[in-house]
């Protein structure tokens, strides 16, 4: 099959020729028809991520239908058109993930970036009838981060105000769309107004540019305070979102691309009643009931760009420069 292969840090990934994966016990083969980039994809690529391995097959998202079942795993599958759960033996325990099992697919397994996959049957589910492959695959990491974050963890309830920061990425974007769906209000930040235009037309109720100085005030003056605010910079943004967030708020944050939470003041924390949780990927339990909410309220993820799979880098290359406003997919072709 045709693979794009990472064989080193800063390396640019290529489209080689490698064997067909063989499921094992339990497991199945799935030929992909469509894979989606995360931002993991990048840091792996820029050794910025534990655990490397080389050469690896990235890619944690992807669609397609079942080709062959290993011993013991369900025959009645092959010929299922599916999607694929990419965090892997998540535990017993819903609270938080068993660090000794779990696993994200693309690293230490081979990924999705490929013409076939091969996973635990366990992982893959019917693919939600009102997408196509390429809008499939660009639910699963995003998907159930971000619901994890919006549901299990914050525990939205529709009326609710919510504060999004980052519209645009991938999880974010996703975020945004469940938001709307539960019937709450929503809010974005972005650093393009471009990007905030598109997440008006969508259904956001209100916005700000963090790149003017007075951007919290703006939003002060269109919501108030924030019931939930997801956020997934971390950062000396992360003081203003304390600020912004109503007594009795939760702030929920899934990332630290801008660095370390520094100068919070406790009183600002604990006389507001703030309950500030992290969260990463998700339970077998909420990709199932992240699935059910898409396919209930036909939530359809935006797809900004579909590159060829032998233009994985500069997919890559594409996602790194932060121009998408939704997820970045690949067809895979066989």
């Amino acid at each position: 099959m045709q693979a794009l292969v990472l064989e080193g840090v800063n390396q640019p990934i290529r489209l080689k020729e490698v064997p067909d994966p063989q499921p094992g016990t339990g497991e199945v083969l799935v030929q992909l028809k469509a894979a989606a980039l995360n931002h993991r994809d990048v840091w792996i690529q820029k050794g910025q991520y534990a655990g490397l391995k080389f050469p690896v097959i990235p890619g944690s998202d992807g669609a397609g239908i079942v080709t062959k079942a290993g011993m013991g795993a369900d025959t009645t599958l092959i010929g299922k058109e599916v999607i694929i759960n990419p965090g892997l033996f998540w535990g017993d325990n819903p609270r938080t993930h068993d660090r000794k099992t779990f696993r994200i697919l693309g690293l230490p397994d081979d990924g999705t970036f490929a013409g076939y996959v091969k996973v635990p049957a366990a992982y893959v589910h019917p693919k939600p009838a009102h997408l196509s492959f390429e809008q499939a695959a660009a639910l699963p990491l995003g998907g159930l981060t971000g619901y994890r974050a919006l549901f299990t963890r914050a525990g939205l309830q529709p009326g609710e105000k919510v504060l999004i920061t980052g519209a645009g990425g991938g999880v974010a974007q996703l975020v945004m769309q469940f938001a709307v769906a539960r019937g709450a209000q929503v809010f974005v930040t972005s650093g393009s107004d471009e990007k905030i235009a598109k997440a008006m037309q969508m259904g956001a109720s209100g916005s700000a540019n963090y790149r003017q100085p007075d951007w919290t005030e703006g939003l002060k003056a269109q919501a108030g305070s924030f019931d939930v605010i997801i956020d997934s910079a971390a950062g000396e943004g992360f003081i203003k979102l304390i600020d912004l967030a109503a007594p009795g708020g939760r702030i929920v944050f899934y990332g630290g691309t801008t660095g370390l939470i520094n100068g919070i003041v406790p009183g600002k924390v604990f006389w507001k009643q703030l309950s500030i949780l992290s969260t990463t990927m998700g339970s077998e339990a909420d990709f199932e009931a992240m699935l059910q909410f898409v396919a209930e309220k036909r939530i359809v993820p935006v797809v900004d760009k579909v590159f060829p799979l032998a233009d994985g880098e500069a997919a890559l290359r594409y996602m790194d420069n932060a121009a998408q406003f939704g997820k970045i997919v690949l067809a895979v072709e066989n």
